[in-house]
């Protein structure tokens, strides 16, 4: 989502919000993640990605993406600033407990892009950022810094995918998401939600150096079980952290199960259509 969507982490203005940062990963991993499954496999069909791609994933979270590459057979590595997030990545893809690599190559790295170089490794090939950019003020800038990191460690004209928010207008989430901006407003911090824009992608990758190489736009649905696991999976985006340090948990809570009761079906799920967008870009 992240990483969705799928901002997590916290905002800088004010105080940290109150919430379970293990519970919260957990809460993407197991309700919130999947939901970006169909943008992960229509990048992964369009760029071919195999046996012979070497894949950086930055922002991997709990490493669904990664796994899903690895199993078409690609040299993966991951690299979050979530020790949360990272501790599941490693049950999914490190299941000999192992704190670094695999046998079969993939790699898990705490901290930052350039903490995955080694001497003398090969180039990546691809570089994905999917965590979506879009909805919080100021996420672009922070990927910008991840890019000017990681792109020097890809191979000339290797892709870099970067993923953000369609069109307000085709989310269903758009309107869910406004509770955010509503709570977050005394703070007006540099975390609140705002409308994702058009360009935001190749913005960011122009500011990065890279080509623009091409472009697409996904349906990826959220579907819950019921209200709670939405309101769970949706807070574990990070989008509503302003929210809760503007206001708290119980106000967030209650706000949301309203927002979602348009979306809310007579068994009891709630579904809410959505369109993501992915740009490849090249490096020079």
């Amino acid at each position: 989502m992240t990483p969705t969507l799928v901002r997590q982490h916290l905002p800088h203005a004010g105080s940290a919000p109150r919430v379970d940062l293990r519970a919260r990963a957990r809460d993407w991993s197991e309700i919130q993640e999947r939901m970006l499954v169909p943008l992960y496999e229509a990048v992964y069909e369009r760029l071919d990605v195999g046996p012979a791609t070497r894949l950086l994933g930055l922002g991997c979270g709990s490493g669904l993406a990664l796994l899903m590459a690895a199993a078409r057979g690609a040299a993966v590595t991951g690299v979050d600033a979530s020790p949360e997030r990272m501790a599941l990545a490693r049950e999914r893809l490190l299941p000999e407990g192992g704190a670094g690599r695999a046998r079969d190559g993939n790699r898990l790295v705490d901290g930052s892009p350039r903490d995955t170089a080694e001497p003398g490794a090969p180039a990546y090939t691809l570089v994905t950022a999917f965590e979506p950019i879009g909805c919080l003020a100021g996420d672009s800038e922070g990927l910008g810094g991840l890019l000017a990191e990681a792109t020097p460690l890809a191979g000339r004209g290797a892709a870099v995918v970067l993923a953000g928010w369609g069109p307000p207008e085709r989310c269903a989430t758009t309107s869910v998401l406004r509770v955010a901006t509503k709570l977050a407003e005394p703070l007006r911090s540099a975390g609140s939600w705002r409308p994702a824009l058009r360009d935001d992608l190749e913005d960011v990758a122009q500011r990065a150096g890279l080509r623009p190489d091409g472009s697409g736009r996904v349906a990826c649905p959220f579907g819950y079980a019921d209200v709670d696991s939405a309101v769970r999976g949706l807070k574990s985006t990070g989008l509503f952290d302003a929210a809760i340090t503007a206001t708290d948990q119980v106000q967030v809570d209650k706000e949301l199960t309203e927002a979602l009761h348009p979306h809310r079906r007579p068994d009891g799920t709630v579904w809410m259509p959505n369109v993501f967008r992915y740009l490849i870009a090249r490096t020079p």
